[in-house]
Parts: structure tokens; C-alpha cells; sequence
């Protein structure tokens, strides 16, 4: 053996197990296959994901893009092991985003990054992600797996998402007739999504409770278990009702700065939305919070969805359309306010009622 033999470096001497990575690509193959679509073959392994517009129904498409990550969520997956629905969130927090603006999600791509690649670990969050796009109804066309010993600690990881839809030109919302008189429309969640996790894992710290102990909120089961519940994905129910009904003039995904963040980004200047706190039913989850940790409820309210994910914006003649719809789709929707004039420079959000906590 030569000098140079036996004082070689690999890549796996530095902590990159390239067999391991192969290992998680022939994992992840049918979970990728079982998300195929028109449009897309639902395979991997080239250096690009591709996807025929045309073969997907499109004629004059608009292309819409989102990305999003999952956010400290991640470390309760990681302390409590279970890495097999986080995929979901994921995928939710950029198709949710797409469908606002009216767009038919049609593909995403995903970024996962970590400190040790476990080949298991990897498959398990790669399944939790195919689930997500099944439930989009988009193809997952590719994605990138970094092992990075160094950048993350012992089981620390990452992921970040990126999705493409697509709407016919002129088709986009929101649409630019939302008047005074328009109905919110309220679509419950199921539960914290995705937001709000630094502050959950403060709480928990606070209360002392271990992940693997039974939920106060929650019977049947573990904290971790409770707060892991994934992101619902609004997606085709949406889309159904903006289809069928044509009366949806703006939709807002309720994320991270609640409803005072969210719900003005689609209005126009002039109108402001008014919320019936009192039309909220917050789950059981909130109010564990909220109590735990002494959370005001103005500060539950730019922290989290308190129980609404998705609202919609209707004329007062097509609420019972459009909540007939979503209902038969099987979404919980219920009028959650309405629009008002906005006085110069007053907020985008005013609320009336108490919200039950």
C-alpha cells in the first residue's frame, strides 16, 4: 500500500455518507411515484424536475410561486422523534399560499438539510411531504438532501419547500370588486399549523411538561403527538368553490401575525375587515396556551390562527353558495365578519366580541 493509501481522506472521513444518500433516494421512489399528476411522471433523479403545462389543462397560464419552511415545529419532531407527518406542514404552508391567489398548485420541490443523514429519518419525512402533495393534488418533481456535519447538531435538521401553480390569465384574486358589505368567511383550522412554535415550546418549557406526557387538551394523546397535529390543506376545497361558484372575490391564508397581518394583505386600502370575535371557537389547544403561558389574547391573535385557518371573502347574496360547497368538501365554515370602511389611517383589522378562551 502506498503512502498516499493510507493517509487518504474520504468524503465519509469527513462525515458525508454518500451511500447513505443513495440509500434515501431508492426510499423515497414509490413515495415520490405515488404523487404523479397530469403534467408530471412522478419521477427522480435527473438534474431538473420538468412538467408540461399544456398536458396539465393549462391554455393562457399565469405561473405562481411560494416557499416556506416549517419553523421551530421542527424541533418538537426532533425531541420527540417523530418525523412523519412534518412533510405535511410543509407542503401546506406553500400550497395554502398558491391557492390564495387562485392558483392550482402543480408541482413542489423540497430542501432537507441535516447534520447526519439517517436513511429512515429521511424516508419518513420524505413520505410525510408525498402525503402533503398528494392532498394538494401536486407532483413532487425533485428536491435536494444536504448532509451538512458541522452546519447542524447530533439530529438537528431543516427543510424548506417550494411550489409552482398555475391560473388562467385574468383569473388571479384577489379579484378587484370586494365592497363594504362583503362577508368574511371563516374555515376552521386544525389547530396551531405551523406558527407560533417558539412561543409553544416556551409554554411547554414553562409547564414542565415532558413531550411523551399526556395532552391537557387533548385525550388520547402525548403533547408532542397534540402539537404535532399537521397543517390542514385547504387546496381543493378551494379550489372546488372558485370553480363551481365564481363568487369568491379574495381568500387569505392565516399564518404567522394572525388575522391583523393577514387578512389586510388582500384588501384594498379603503376597506377594512371587521371580525366577530365571538364567531370564533378556538380549539382546546389555545386556551392551554394561552392559560399556561398568561398569553394576552391580543397577543394570541398576532401569534396564531386561534382556530381560523383560511378566510374567504363573499358577497352577502353568495354565502350560502360558497358554504355549501366548501361544507360538501368538508371544511367547517362559518361568517366570521365583514367589510367596513376604513377610515385614514386605521388598521386593516378591527374586532368586536371576546374571543373565548
Amino acid at each position: 500500500m502506498s503512502q498516499s493509501d493510507r493517509n487518504g481522506l474520504t468524503y465519509s472521513d469527513a462525515g458525508v455518507d454518500i451511500d447513505a444518500g443513495n440509500l434515501l433516494v431508492e426510499k423515497i421512489k414509490p413515495a415520490v411515484r405515488s404523487t404523479r399528476r397530469p403534467g408530471a411522471d412522478g419521477e427522480i433523479g435527473g438534474f431538473g424536475g420538468l412538467f408540461d403545462l399544456k398536458a396539465a389543462g393549462f391554455t393562457d397560464p399565469v405561473l405562481v410561486a411560494a416557499n416556506d419552511g416549517v419553523g421551530t415545529k421542527l424541533k418538537i419532531a426532533i425531541d420527540a422523534d417523530r418525523h412523519d407527518t412534518v412533510g405535511i406542514d410543509l407542503v401546506a404552508m406553500c400550497v395554502n399560499d398558491l391557492v390564495v391567489q387562485g392558483a392550482e398548485p402543480l408541482f413542489f420541490l423540497d430542501y432537507f438539510a441535516t447534520g447526519k443523514l439517517d436513511p429512515d429519518q429521511g424516508a419518513a419525512i420524505v413520505g410525510g411531504i408525498a402525503e402533503g402533495c398528494r392532498q394538494a393534488g401536486c407532483a413532487l418533481i425533485g428536491g435536494e438532501t444536504a448532509e451538512m456535519p458541522g452546519m447542524y447538531a447530533g439530529g438537528d435538521y431543516d427543510l424548506a419547500g417550494f411550489a409552482v401553480g398555475a391560473a388562467e390569465r385574468g383569473k388571479l384574486l384577489p379579484a378587484g370588486d370586494i365592497a363594504e358589505g362583503d362577508v368574511i368567511l371563516g374555515l376552521a383550522s386544525s389547530g396551531v399549523h405551523s406558527n407560533g412554535y417558539s412561543l409553544v415550546r416556551k409554554i411547554v418549557a414553562l409547564s414542565g411538561l415532558a413531550w411523551d406526557a399526556p395532552a391537557p387538551f387533548a385525550e388520547g394523546q402525548s403533547l408532542a403527538e397534540a402539537l404535532m397535529t399537521p397543517t390542514k390543506i385547504y387546496v381543493k376545497p378551494l379550489l372546488k368553490a372558485i370553480r363551481e361558484t365564481g363568487a369568491i372575490k379574495a381568500l387569505a391564508h392565516i399564518t404567522g401575525g394572525g388575522f391583523p397581518e393577514n387578512i389586510p394583505r388582500v384588501l384594498p386600502k379603503h376597506l377594512a375587515a371587521e371580525i366577530d370575535l365571538d364567531a370564533v371557537k378556538a380549539p382546546a389547544v389555545f386556551s392551554w396556551l394561552s392559560k399556561t403561558g398568561g398569553v394576552a389574547a391580543t397577543e394570541m391573535l398576532r401569534t396564531f390562527n386561534c382556530g381560523v385557518g383560511m378566510i374567504a371573502v363573499v358577497s352577502a347574496d353568495d354565502v350560502e353558495r360558497v358554504s355549501a360547497v366548501l361544507a360538501a368538501e368538508g371544511e367547517t365554515v362559518f361568517t366570521l365578519g365583514r367589510m367596513v370602511a376604513r377610515a385614514e389611517g386605521e388598521a386593516g383589522t378591527r374586532y368586536k366580541g371576546t374571543l373565548a378562551l
